[in-house]
């Protein structure tokens, strides 16, 4: 019996009997479980495991609104007009002759500017002087027959007629000497009038006409020599309308007495000009709604010049207390104007407030705020309202503070009132 045969022959116990196969689906849930098992545990692990910081609440600045007594200004639009403007022609015809000033210059009132040709004028004077003369003479003559013929009236030497005679002749003579005096006069007119001198002091414009022109006297109709305006005062005309006129009306009503207009130039950032309010036009224009005023400024150096332009402010009296905050904490929502303020809680909330002017870069908040609010005045594009905020401290200060008067309330400049 070979080796094989003792094999085979041996009883076999464990290694001899073959395991029975399990089926295919076990086999496989062996391995998928296992697997599911780990993936399983490790979404666990991933829940288990630390969690995501959430971002910290962003850091703005807020600060009180700032209280200061300030002068509430109306703005106006207008341009200066001379308080005097005369258009220089002459009272006589004749030929211009010479001219005394120079273009564009200060001319004083009397200053000789044009000479007109004055012996045509001279001649007609002569011939009145000669022509009063004769009357002279007459009335002379016809006093002196009045007078003869009243002594020889006693001795009935010359009728009554002829005494009434005598005396129509003394009356017509004494007639034709006024006439005589006034031609001299007027005749001396035309050649006082061959120097034309100004009307007004001034600055004049320049020639329109040079010498040796002809020129013809007339009112409006008469050539035009040059144009003078006064400068020193000047004026400032300015359209109102019938809201700030009406609101000016009030304030006189209730006793405000109105400041000195003050007025600056397009290139001037400062009001710099002082005057006062002299005119209000006595009606409304209907089709415009505005009314016309004007202000008197003093021009001492003749700097100020008809028709430019300027923007003018007028108070409607006294000081008043106001809130001040940046106007860039100032946001648009839709039609209405807001301001973010942040609660102690840490809390954004929109506050919709009303607008004034703005002073010194600071914009008065008439309604909607109270002073112990914090408002956002840096960070805004952080702040929503409804989220958390942190807050940092920070001041509001104006960009030019005024000096208080002397016993008086602080002031911080004063506002003006825009289109808006």
């Amino acid at each position: 019996m070979n080796m094989l045969s003792r094999i085979e022959a041996a009883p076999v116990t464990v290694d001899a009997s073959p395991r029975p196969r399990r089926p295919l689906w076990q086999r496989a849930g062996l391995v998928v479980v296992p697997i599911a098992v780990i993936a399983a545990s490790g979404i666990f692990i991933d829940r288990d495991g630390p969690a995501v910081a959430a971002p910290p609440p962003p850091t703005v600045t807020v600060a009180s609104p700032l209280v200061r007594s300030v002068n509430e200004w109306d703005d106006y639009v207008g341009r200066f007009e001379a308080s005097k403007s005369v258009e220089v022609r002459p009272r006589i015809s004749g030929a211009v002759t010479a001219i005394h000033f120079t273009d564009g210059a200060i001319v004083q009132k009397g200053q000789l500017l044009f000479t007109i040709d004055p012996r045509p004028y001279t001649a007609a004077l002569a011939e009145a002087r000669a022509g009063l003369a004769s009357a002279q003479s007459d009335l002379a003559l016809a006093r002196a027959n009045l007078d003869r013929a009243n002594r020889l009236v006693a001795d009935d030497a010359v009728s009554k007629s002829d005494v009434d005679q005598l005396t129509a002749r003394l009356r017509a003579a004494s007639a034709s000497l006024a006439a005589a005096q006034a031609r001299v006069r007027a005749r001396s007119l035309d050649v006082e009038f061959t120097q034309i001198r100004a009307p007004i002091g001034g600055r004049v414009s320049d020639r329109r006409i040079d010498a040796g022109n002809l020129v013809a006297a007339g009112d409006t109709n008469g050539t035009l020599l040059t144009t003078i305006n006064a400068l020193d005062p000047i004026y400032f005309t300015f359209d109102g309308s019938e809201a700030l006129f009406l609101k000016t009306k009030r304030a006189q009503q209730s006793g405000a007495v109105a400041s000195p207009v003050e007025v600056k130039l397009q290139d001037e950032g400062d009001y710099r000009w002082n005057g006062r309010l002299d005119f209000t036009d006595n009606a409304l224009d209907p089709r415009s709604g505005t009314i016309r005023g004007r202000a008197v400024l003093a021009n001492p150096k003749l700097f100020l010049t008809p028709g430019m332009f300027g923007n003018m402010r007028l108070s409607s009296g006294g000081t008043s207390s106001a809130l001040l905050v940046p106007d860039a904490a100032i946001q648009t929502d839709q039609a209405r104007k807001t301001v973010l303020t942040v609660a102690r809680d840490g809390t954004v909330a929109a506050k919709p407030v009303q607008l004034g002017p703005v002073v010194d870069g600071l914009r008065i908040v008439k309604t909607g705020l109270a002073a112990g609010d914090r408002v956002v005045i840096s960070g805004t594009q952080m702040a929503m309202p409804g989220a958390k905020v942190t807050t940092r401290i920070g001041r509001i200060a104006p960009m030019n503070a005024a000096v208080a008067p002397p016993g008086g309330a602080p002031t911080i400049g004063e506002a003006t009132f825009a289109a808006r």
